[in-house]
């Protein structure tokens, strides 16, 4: 593919449907519809990979939220060995800048951590705070195996803080954080005869606040991918203080249907910052090359040409900022980071 010809342009239009017909090997009775805006119903049950102990503590004098990562038991075997080399990260939601990592222990299925971290945070905020442990296997070579995850919902469920309260929790097996960065809704149309493609961005929910305000400025920046490379970028209006932004405007990418398969889309929803740098709030992806929803929702354009279709995405964290660690903290003082 000469990628120096791909050509794309953005335009407001507005969605428009058609008959459907099918093409090549895609299967159109494979992409069943569903209504976007339901909530996913009759989950399958989350498998446990071992158990995490922790406890928790209100410091008033501190204003802060005293978290002691205890240990964990029977953690899955992730190396060849037959073991794994366990470590723990901690975000207290929906602020994940502040970050804490336990140390690593080598070829352990039960570690005993006993660090503790501190997070500053009024006593009255607690209620709409959520407590996020990820349970990670680390590898020197490549990158580090997710073993599980802990969310704790409601703090004040376990204890009102005002004294140490210990708690085992379930790990829920995952391969990837879950992050509460929030969803986008898009379509993806296709016109086989035009050489034509439309991402038309819908609409954003339950996004992270950014600003110091609990709100955001969200836009949507999308990227036409080729190989590894970043062809061309487009974005859309800024909305100004809301997590809940509807946009309903439409991208146009002009890709011959002999590349259709050479291309992917990457879908970032920003934060815009009129004095500081602009931030990632949360990324998805879709394309031949894409993981789950993000390639299903290629297909199912594929197989429905001419088309709109429409799916809710959740946002991921940007990869560059998830694989870089802060530096460590404690409640007494800093840790030096720690690997084997």
């Amino acid at each position: 593919m000469n990628v120096s010809s791909v050509d794309f342009s953005m335009d407001t239009v507005p969605l428009r449907q058609s008959s459907t017909a099918s093409i090549g090997r895609i299967k159109p009775e494979l992409y069943k519809q569903k209504s976007v805006d339901s909530e996913d119903e009759g989950k399958p049950p989350v498998e446990t990979c071992g158990k995490l102990s922790f406890s928790l503590r209100y410091d008033y004098e501190e204003q802060a939220l005293v978290v002691t990562i205890l240990k964990a038991l029977d953690l899955p075997a992730k190396d060849f060995s037959g073991t794994s080399d366990p470590y723990v990260k901690i975000y207290l939601l929906p602020e994940r800048k502040k970050k804490y990592q336990t140390r690593v222990h080598r070829k352990n299925l039960d570690p005993v951590f006993d660090e503790s971290f501190c997070f500053p945070v009024a006593y009255d905020e607690l209620c709409n705070r959520k407590l996020h442990f990820s349970v990670y296997d680390f590898d020197r070579f490549t990158s580090h195996d997710m073993i599980g995850e802990v969310v704790v919902d409601n703090l004040f469920e376990l204890s009102d803080l005002s004294r140490e309260a210990v708690v085992w929790k379930d790990i829920h097996g995952a391969t990837m954080e879950s992050v509460d960065l929030g969803e986008i809704m898009y379509s993806l149309c296709y016109l086989p005869t035009a050489g034509r493609m439309t991402l038309t961005v819908i609409k954003c929910r339950n996004l992270k606040a950014m600003d110091i305000t609990g709100s955001s400025d969200p836009y949507v920046k999308v990227y036409l991918i080729c190989d590894g490379r970043r062809l061309k970028k487009r974005k859309t209006t800024t909305k100004k203080s809301t997590l809940n932004p509807v946009y309903n405007e439409a991208i146009i990418f002009d890709i011959p249907p002999e590349n259709v398969e050479q291309v992917s889309l990457s879908v970032i929803v920003m934060d815009y910052d009129r004095v500081g740098r602009n931030e990632v709030i949360g990324v998805c992806r879709s394309g031949p090359d894409a993981e789950g929803l993000g390639r299903d929702h290629w297909n199912e354009m594929l197989a429905y040409p001419r088309k709109p279709i429409t799916h809710w995405h959740a946002l991921g964290e940007w990869p560059g900022r998830a694989a870089s660690f802060e530096s460590q903290g404690s409640c007494s003082s800093p840790k030096p980071p720690h690997t084997p």
